[in-house]
This record gives structure tokens, sequence and C-alpha cells, in this order.
């Protein structure tokens, strides 16, 4: 009893005590042991970055190169392409989909990898569109490439059982495996921690920069050598026209010598809320939309195009090495401002309605810092980019909907 009051006065988070006194024997128990096991040293640094404004001077970060898949020529864009067939043909090539996430802005209760696009010819789960376009890359190139899912704490194990109720969308169940994400506890605005109605410390996914950790941790990577995996792609589950087996980007990054490699989209305008690519302190990364500064974002070369104008999007392309070597280092934590629902100290819940806790999050693209360069392959957003994040208006279900079929000529 004393180790866990002594934590709580420690890092000035003693009304965790009321909770204490306030659960019965089950939670009790349960809410101790979370309070023993939590790395206060590390939360309360992350606090610190919530109050911290990062700017970032316009002579630390320059253009970075790519290729236009659309203006290669045909023989360059064959080379390419024959290059990346190679690899794959040879089993070599395997894809993860980052599935951690839950459907709430959706207004859909479950795994987002669940939630049902009214797509043509049959509504399909995103899962589904996912599972079908693999099988046909499998018939196209005659393998069964290994498919690799994170889920999170919160969704794995609803994110199983919709696989087995689905009969893994007839994708081989042998060649799918399932890996978690981490996650860190929420933190209240004045830095206290927050209970959820369960009397549990409420905890949050810690982004999807994670996911290296986690391959390590959860021996996905081990997994990867052990089957003779050479090239591995990152995708996220809630983008309908998700390419995971483009040969021209695997040929380029491999034509190229570099490690890693990514497909961009050109921002539809200056302002668009994207992450761009560029170099920062002579290494690859890539910029959020808020952190570039407005005069920066509207820059254009002597083509009149945006020096900043390439969009990640989420397709990541990364040697075994690559993974491995990520994987041992600590990225940094983003802090975001979020609205969180929890237990008040007198037993009601308190819903909110405005951001008023701090989660964190570590970003899949800080892991690019660790090379010098990196591949990117310019493609369409008609062709490579369908995302899901809103319920309505842009990046909606309605969006997707239309791109998706648009793309597969059903209408």
């Amino acid at each position: 009893m004393e180790t866990y009051k002594e934590i709580l006065a420690k890092n000035n988070q003693e009304h965790l005590l009321t909770y204490i006194e306030n659960a019965n024997e089950e939670q009790r128990k349960k809410l101790i042991n979370q309070i023993e096991n939590i790395d206060f040293e590390k939360l309360n640094k992350l606090y610190k970055i919530s109050t911290e404004q990062k700017l970032i001077s316009e002579n630390k970060i320059e253009h970075i190169n790519y290729t236009d898949k659309y203006k290669l020529s045909k023989n360059e864009y064959e080379r390419l392409a024959n290059i990346g067939k190679s690899i794959i043909e040879n089993n070599q090539y395997a894809v993860v989909t980052m599935a951690g996430g839950q459907g709430t802005r959706l207004g859909h209760k479950g795994p987002k990898g669940t939630f049902l696009l009214n797509v043509c010819p049959k509504p399909m789960y995103l899962f589904e569109i996912l599972a079908t376009n693999l099988i046909k890359e499998n018939e196209k190139y005659n393998v069964v490439l290994n498919w690799y899912i994170m889920t999170s704490t919160e969704n794995d194990k609803q994110t199983e059982e919709f696989f087995k109720e689905h009969n893994y969308f007839n994708y081989p169940k042998e060649n799918i495996k399932f890996f978690k994400q981490g996650n860190l506890p929420l933190i209240r605005e004045d830095g206290k921690l927050i209970v959820d109605e369960n009397y549990n410390i409420k905890y949050a996914a810690d982004g999807n920069g994670c996911i290296y950790k986690a391959m390590r941790e959860d021996g996905i990577l081990q997994d990867m050598k052990s089957k003779g995996i050479k090239w591995i792609f990152i995708g996220s589950v809630d983008n309908a026209l998700l390419n995971m087996v483009d040969p021209v980007l695997l040929g380029l990054t491999v034509n190229d010598g570099n490690k890693i490699g990514s497909k961009s989209i050109v921002k539809n305008s200056p302002h668009e809320k994207v992450g761009v690519f560029c170099k920062k302190n002579n290494v690859p990364t890539v910029i959020e939309y808020s952190e570039l500064p407005e005069d920066m974002a509207e820059k254009t070369d002597d083509k009149g195009e945006l020096l900043f104008g390439e969009s990640h999007i989420m397709c990541n392309l990364y040697s075994i090495d690559a993974l491995e070597l990520i994987s041992t280092k600590t990225l940094p934590y983003h802090s975001a401002h979020k609205k969180a629902s929890y237990l008040m100290e007198n037993g009601e819940i308190f819903e909110a309605k405005e951001p008023n806790a701090y989660k964190y999050e570590a970003f899949i693209f800080d892991g690019f810092n660790y090379f010098d360069e990196i591949s990117i392959l310019r493609g369409k957003r008609e062709v490579d980019f369908a995302p899901i994040k809103n319920a309505t208006g842009n990046d909606s279900p309605e969006t997707a909907i239309k791109l998706y079929n648009n793309f597969h000529n059903c209408n």
C-alpha cells in the first residue's frame, strides 16, 4: 500500500487515491497494479511536450527529390517494374497493415477495418477490400504473400474474431499474423491521469511510429527473416485504393540503392492538411501541415510546382535491414490534444465536448530520419489515395466510394 501511495505523491497524482478508495476489491487491485507499472519518468517528460511549441526555421528544411511514375519512359517503367517483379515472384516481399484504430469518427462501433464501404458491385469491409486486392496480386505473381496486421489493445480481440467470422476473406489463414501496437496513458490538461468508468487508467494507442518496436517485440521481424522476406510494404487500413504491391516503387528503391521508399501524391493546394516530404537537417522526413510555415507551404519551383508538395499517404516500403535498425531506436513522441470522457472523483462521468487531454504518439515517418536518402515515387490521387477519415465531407466514405468506383469503372 505504501508503495503506490509513495509513487502517487512523488508524481503529483494523489487524486487517484479517491478512486482506489471508491473501487471494489477487484477494481482496486487492478488499478494499483496499473499505477505500479506506469513509467512516470517517461510520462512526466511527455507531459512537458504538451506545452512546448516547435518552430521550424526555414534554413533547416529543403525540397526533396521524387520520381513521377507517370512521366517515366516505357523502357524505364518496365525496367523498374521487372526489378520489383523478380523480388515479389521469389516471395521475398510482405505487406503490413496498420489497423489499430477504431471507427469512432465514422460513427462506427468497432475496429476501423470492419467498416462496411458501400462500393459496387457489392459492399465490402475495408479488411475485405485489402484481402481481395492481395488475392489478385497472389494470382498475378503466383505466390502467397505474407500479410501482417497490426491491431491495438483496444481492438485486437474484435479484429481476430472478425477475420474468423468471415473465413479470413478467403485469404490463407496460415499467411496472416496479428500483432499489437503499444499504448500510453492519457493525461488531462492539468497533468493528471484519467480513470475510466471501470476504474482503469485510460490508455490510448501510442501512434503508428511504434510499429517498429512492436514488430521486433512481437517476433514479426524474426518471422519475416525466417521466411526469407527482404522487402516490406506498410500501409494503413483506411485507404480504399491502397496499392500494397507496386513493383515500380520496389524496383525504384532497389535501383536507387536505398533501404526505404514511399509513394506520394501532389497536394491539391498549398494548404491541404497533409504531411509533406522534405529533407530536414539533410535527412528525409515528413513535416506535418501544422508545422510548415505558410510562406514555405506556398513556395514553388521554376516550373510552378510546390517545393513542398509531395504528400505522405502512408504507403511506405522498407528493406528488412531498415526495419531492424529502426526497431532498436527510440522515436520522438508528439503530443495531440484530444477529447476524453472520464470518471470524476465524485463517481460521475464527465463527457468531454472539447479537447481536454493529451495523448502521445510516435509517427512512422520519424523512422525515415535514420537514412540519408529515400526513394519517392509520385503516384496519382485517383489511383492511390481514397482515405476514410471523416464521417462526412472530405476524406469520408462518400468521397472514398466515388474514387473506388471510378477506379474500378463501376458506377
